[in-house]
């Protein structure tokens, strides 16, 4: 009787050292897949920051490529003024 509770007792022993062991390599596996989901959410934050850095310069560039044209475009405007007397101007008198 003292064996079988001794035998018992070892194989419970047993079983939670191989459901550790389990539940240990089931982690270790999640972290892995949680690693790599992360790692190409990572290159996706990367690659969406590049693109960005990419337009931003474009825009700039072209700031700088037209910004004279349309300064001379609007000072023309604002300076080339003809004084015209209105076509519904009427003279009384």
């Amino acid at each position: 009787c003292a064996g079988k509770a001794r035998r018992l007792k070892q194989a419970k022993e047993e079983a939670q050292a191989e459901i550790e062991h389990y539940r240990l390599e089931r982690e270790k596996e999640f972290q892995r897949k949680q690693q790599a989901a992360m790692g190409s959410q990572g290159n996706l934050n990367a690659e969406v920051e590049q693109q960005t850095r990419r337009k931003i310069q474009g825009i700039q560039s072209s700031f700088q490529k037209n910004r004279e044209k349309v300064l001379r475009q609007l000072l023309m405007l604002v300076c080339d003024i003809r004084p015209e007397i209105h076509e519904n101007y009427r003279v009384s008198g």
